[in-house]
């Protein structure tokens, strides 16, 4: 095994505001330096994990962007899954919707022209969703489990698990609703039919 692998192969302790996880590299991400990574807890492995797959977005997650909801869903995910016997976090590099940071930068600024998230997309000749679930599944399926617990509102992530072999049951993950996402999350649910309600206008918005 190369250096890079044993990198790769390690597993360490991760203690955070909401409790200690395992965090170990899942090889497959956009670069050797910038893998998938997994969070876990096995405090008891005979209980049905909750599960949490998290696409990367560092405006929201790093930044506490209140264009989308990305940063409030991961930290109310972490609480939940700290306080399960058997979790995982799956935080997978998938940059805006899959197409990358710069790109999602450029979408932002034809949002800003009236643009919506899945317009600016297209527009840029990029898919609305480029984001894949199905590896994740592949990874439970390798562990030994065939159910599940997953906190999305995102159906298409329960389709992606459960068709390699995994019983899902979707948990709700609502979270930080605010006017400037409103529209954001409109397009969710009405173009990828994410199972929300959004409480908001972007005209509440105070000008």
């Amino acid at each position: 095994m190369n250096a890079r692998a044993d990198v790769l192969a390690q597993r360490v302790r991760l203690p955070t505001p909401h409790g200690a996880f395992a965090l170990e590299a899942l090889p497959g991400g956009p670069s050797p330096e910038f893998p998938h990574l997994i969070l876990s807890r096995r405090i008891d492995p005979r209980a049905t994990p909750l599960v949490r797959i998290h696409s990367e977005c560092l405006t929201g997650d790093v930044f506490g962007s209140r264009r989308c909801d990305c940063g409030p869903q991961l930290s109310k995910a972490m609480g939940l899954l700290g306080a399960a016997p058997h979790a995982y976090l799956f935080y997978l590099r998938q940059e805006g919707r899959g197409i990358g940071l710069t790109a999602k930068l450029a979408a932002y600024a034809l949002q800003e022209q009236g643009a919506d998230t899945v317009q600016a997309n297209l527009m840029l000749s990029l898919p609305a969703d480029a984001r894949a679930y199905g590896f994740v599944g592949e990874y439970l399926a390798a562990q030994g489990l065939c159910a599940i617990r997953l906190l999305t509102n995102n159906p298409e992530k329960c389709q992606q698990v459960a068709a390699c072999g995994i019983a899902v049951e979707r948990v709700p993950l609502e979270a930080g609703q605010n006017p400037d996402n409103a529209d954001y999350l409109r397009v969710k649910r009405t173009f990828f039919n994410h199972q929300l309600e959004v409480t908001y206008h972007a005209s509440d918005h105070p000008a």
